[in-house]
């Protein structure tokens, strides 16, 4: 949410850098150029019920800030919220649904379908899979990917889940007490964590076969 400005920031920059390789303050930014900021960095949120609104159909919901924009109206709009949908793996003729005729999962890929609406350069996901189950999850994981791969765009992916993070990112940044503690290539930082607080997010990651966590702390306790 501070990185769009959605909470103002109390101390620090934050500072993007535009496809020309330009430099802006995102702290300094006036109303205008806010706007078009977030235009091209957009938010998928973790609560997929919570996130769109019951009283809108699909149609709304991915439609709006097209709307917004002033980029679509009338037979136009239908046909991007219509591609937009097929994108993200649904049924384009959904668009005329509410929220509450999608499951969990659906109703996140309305979430991203929306945050893809006005083609983004980054998409800030933040704890997007945690709210839903282990299968959902991974679809929705293989679905950011393959949209990632077909569109070009990035992703800032905020998780607590270091095993979602190693399977789904290039590079992570560890925080603690809203401190980076550790930065670099997903698999280095996953498999031979440096900071004490990075092992820990890894050790309390559960074992598929507990007696490799088992046999792990006594080679540790020999050594």
């Amino acid at each position: 949410k501070m990185l769009l400005r959605i909470v103002e920031p109390t101390a620090g920059r934050i500072v993007w850098r535009s496809p020309d390789g330009r430099e802006h303050d995102v702290t300094a930014m006036g109303k205008a150029e806010l706007a078009e900021y977030r235009k091209v960095v957009r938010l998928v949120f973790q609560d997929p019920f919570a996130s769109l609104n019951p009283r809108m159909n699909v149609k709304q919901v991915i439609g709006d800030p097209l709307v917004v924009s002033g980029r679509y109206r009338g037979r136009a709009l239908d046909d991007k919220v219509a591609e937009l949908l097929d994108l993200v793996g649904l049924d384009p003729a959904a668009m005329e649904r509410y929220p509450h005729a999608f499951s969990g999962g659906q109703r996140q890929r309305i979430g991203i379908a929306r945050a893809l609406a006005l083609d983004p350069q980054v998409i800030i996901a933040d704890e997007a899979t945690s709210a839903l189950d282990v299968s959902v999850r991974a679809q929705i994981l293989d679905l950011l990917l393959s949209v990632q791969k077909r569109l070009g765009l990035s992703y800032l992916f905020i998780s607590h889940d270091i095993s979602v993070v190693r399977y789904f990112c290039d590079r992570v940044a560890v925080m603690h007490r809203g401190r980076i503690v550790e930065m670099g290539e997903a698999e280095q930082v996953c498999t031979a964590p440096r900071d004490p607080y990075t092992q820990a997010l890894i050790s309390a990651v559960p074992s598929p076969d507990p007696r490799t966590k088992r046999m792990s702390a006594r080679t540790r306790m020999i050594a």
